[in-house]
């Protein structure tokens, strides 16, 4: 059966379908030796070997691994840093015949749980809003805040073209100006837990994502450290986005 290119490559980790589209437009790769086009469909077994630029590539791949990584304030999420920052990436362990990606990112001054695995796919579909994947977060926030906040935050504000909200807010203390809540949101835009917060005049000093979708943030897991998941809580999140495992 033919599957577009995009497809074919994330799911061997090359990278997330819309960065393999950008390369395919930029001309960087070439199946068995021929450049393809965007959306151009092939049968597997029928790909010899990859060029990205010009580097050879033949189709050995790992079986799926899904890794939590629990990420100090101070890491980046890129894979190279032009300012030699030290990313995310470098903690994670070596992979042979694909690569890690990303499942969504965390700021620099953002700690928590984040998810790498290297299977494309997946990765597409639990960043993808149609999965209504909820991300939890604990944020500890300053100013003074009222029911009227609250419920402005969860009946949505407009944050550049689209509306962002809350889907929960549960305090956890509120003995002091600096409080704690929990706060979970079903999307994963760019600063989208500290704009929401900003928008009514609060101030965020601290943010930790302590879940996404099914898998929750060890609290064994110290930070910088990673730990692999189990066959049971790789086929939970599997069938969270409606995905065979393989």
């Amino acid at each position: 059966m033919k599957e577009r290119i995009q497809k074919i490559l994330s799911s061997y980790g090359f990278g997330s379908r819309r960065n393999i589209e950008k390369k395919i437009c930029r001309g960087l790769i070439k199946i068995n030796g021929k450049s393809v086009s965007l959306g151009q469909s092939f049968v597997k077994n029928n790909i010899q070997y990859i060029s990205l630029n010009n580097k050879k590539f033949f189709l050995k791949k790992d079986t799926t691994k899904i890794v939590i990584y629990n990420k100090p304030i101070g890491e980046i999420c890129t894979k190279k840093d032009t300012s030699n920052r030290i990313t995310v990436f470098n903690k994670l362990p070596k992979l042979y015949n694909s690569s890690w990606i990303s499942i969504g990112r965390l700021d620099i001054n953002t700690s928590g749980l984040l998810l790498f695995t290297n299977y494309g796919e997946l990765a597409y579909r639990l960043m993808h809003p149609r999965y209504m994947i909820k991300r939890e977060y604990l944020v500890r926030v300053y100013g003074k805040i009222s029911n009227k906040k609250i419920l402005i935050l969860k009946n949505g504000i407009k944050i550049g073209n689209s509306i962002s909200k809350f889907l929960d807010i549960v305090c956890q203390n509120n003995k002091n100006k600096n409080q704690w809540f929990k706060v979970s949101l079903l999307q994963g835009k760019k600063n989208e837990v500290r704009l929401l917060w900003n928008s009514v005049g609060i101030q965020v000093n601290r943010l930790i994502r302590i879940s996404y979708g099914v898998i929750k943030l060890p609290k064994n897991l110290k930070t910088g450290n990673f730990i692999a998941l189990n066959s049971i809580n790789i086929n939970n999140i599997f069938n969270s986005v409606n995905l065979k495992s393989i």
